[in-house]
C-alpha cells in the first residue's frame, strides 16, 4: 500500500519539482495538488492523504496555520512535512510548534529525504505504547 502524498505550494515549478520527487520514491504517490492554506485544509479532508508536502509561505493562510488546522482536524492522522526556501535552522523550531513532522529546504528535497523524514514520523515512539507494567 502506497503512501497518499498531497503536495501544497503556492508555485507550479515547485508543485512540478516536488511531484517529481514523490513520483521517484518507491511507496509514495500525489493523490492532489494544492496552490494555497485555505485549498490544502479542504483538499485534505476530501483527499485523506497521508502526508501532506506543505510549503510555508502561501496566499490566505499560510503553511503554519495550515499545517494546525489540518492536524487538528485530522486529530493528527495526517503527517505534515514543512518544506521552503528557508535554513533550516530557522525553521525547524516552528514546524514543531505548529505539529508538523519535520522542515526540510526545498533545495534538499529528495527521495532520500523524503522517505528518511517518513520513516521517522511514522516509527512507533516509545510513549504511544502503554505499558501497564506489573
Amino acid at each position: 500500500m502506497s503512501v497518499r502524498v498531497l503536495i501544497v505550494d503556492d508555485q507550479a515549478p515547485f508543485r512540478d519539482a516536488a511531484r517529481a520527487v514523490v513520483e521517484a520514491t518507491d511507496g509514495f504517490d500525489v493523490i492532489g495538488e494544492s496552490s494555497t492554506g485555505e485549498a490544502s485544509v479542504d483538499a485534505t479532508r476530501q483527499l485523506k492523504p497521508d502526508l501532506v508536502l506543505m510549503d510555508v509561505n502561501l496566499p490566505g493562510i499560510n503553511g503554519l496555520d495550515a499545517t494546525r488546522r489540518i492536524l487538528r482536524d485530522s486529530n493528527g492522522v495526517v503527517v505534515v512535512l514543512l518544506l521552503s526556501t528557508y535554513d533550516e535552522e530557522d525553521y525547524a523550531s516552528k514546524a514543531a510548534e505548529c505539529g508538523a513532522s519535520a522542515y526540510i529546504a526545498k533545495s534538499r528535497f529528495d527521495p532520500d529525504r523524503l522517505t528518511a523524514a517518513w520513516a521517522t514520523a511514522t516509527k512507533p515512539s516509545v510513549n504511544s505504547s502503554h505499558d501497564p507494567g506489573p
